[in-house]
């Protein structure tokens, strides 16, 4: 029987080398330790405790009705399952709404056992990236569709399509690696989009719905395993057990696909 040391850390250090290779890595989300356990042992790379669970596992329509205090819980239910895979976590709607509110909700995140948070936005974030870094606390930052925002955005919506916006996205890019973000999470853009942001940085960018050119890949457990609670999937969605015979098997599957650069393919990919 295996035990945790037997699995290798997925760290920063791990992630700037396959991007440095030109080697693809994977990222599922998991929300109860169960799934983390097997979703770590198939070798995916990346677990995002996503505030997603508030439509997957909660039943809302949106992200917007997570709190930290939920959040906390099911990290905490996921890094007792981990095997070695790199946990991010989500930062919840409003929870670094001020400077002291974003640094506590942090310090909170990783003191449950994450190894970097994510927050949504341009811009206007790389202050919050900056005094999140300053502090030792990894940041991915998430641009094109912001589930968050998606009220003032007016639905899921291909971001960057606009030659203004996707100037727009390329630049909060550069901004936010400068300001110390360590990875970038791009939403829901052309493929040409992504590829190009994905050249300019030097930190590892992940997609979903980005095309096959970024460095990682990410999609919502439940999505990939054909029980999205969404009645009309997005495009980027693929049910890997239409192919499978097991749990175990689609996402070992999944994370072939996207090593071997078969996943996601022009039918997943916007343009």
């Amino acid at each position: 029987m295996s035990s945790k040391s037997d699995y290798k850390l997925v760290t920063l250090d791990t992630l700037n080398r396959y991007k440095e290779k030109n080697e693809k890595f994977t990222c599922l989300t998991a929300y109860e330790s169960t799934m983390a356990s097997v979703i770590s042992k198939a070798g995916v790379d990346i677990i995002l405790v996503g505030d997603s669970l508030g439509m997957v596992v909660q039943g809302h329509d949106s992200t917007l009705p997570v709190t930290m205090d939920q959040l906390v819980y099911h990290l905490e239910c996921v890094v007792n399952g981990n095997n070695g895979s790199h946990i991010m976590a989500d930062m919840p709607f409003m929870s670094y709404a001020t400077d002291d509110l974003g640094l506590e909700n942090a310090k909170r995140l990783m003191q449950a056992g994450a190894n970097s948070v994510k927050i949504e936005g341009g811009e206007w974030i790389s202050k919050m990236a900056k005094a999140l870094s300053d502090r030792g606390i990894p940041v991915c930052a998430h641009m094109g569709l912001t589930p968050q925002t998606i009220n003032r955005l007016g639905g899921h919506r291909v971001q960057g399509r606009d030659p203004s916006q996707k100037e727009k996205i390329i630049n909060e890019a550069m901004s936010l690696e400068k300001a110390g973000a360590a990875m970038l999470l791009l939403e829901c853009v052309p493929d040409e989009l992504a590829k190009e942001v994905t050249k300019e940085l030097k930190i590892p960018v992940i997609g979903i719905g980005a095309g096959v050119h970024t460095d990682g890949q990410i999609m919502v457990v439940h999505d990939m395993l054909g029980i999205s609670c969404l009645d009309n999937p997005p495009k980027f969605v693929k049910n890997f057990m239409e192919e499978s015979s097991s749990i175990k098997n689609a996402i070992e599957n999944y994370v072939k696909e996207v090593k071997n650069l078969k996943f996601p393919s022009d039918e997943y990919t916007f343009k």
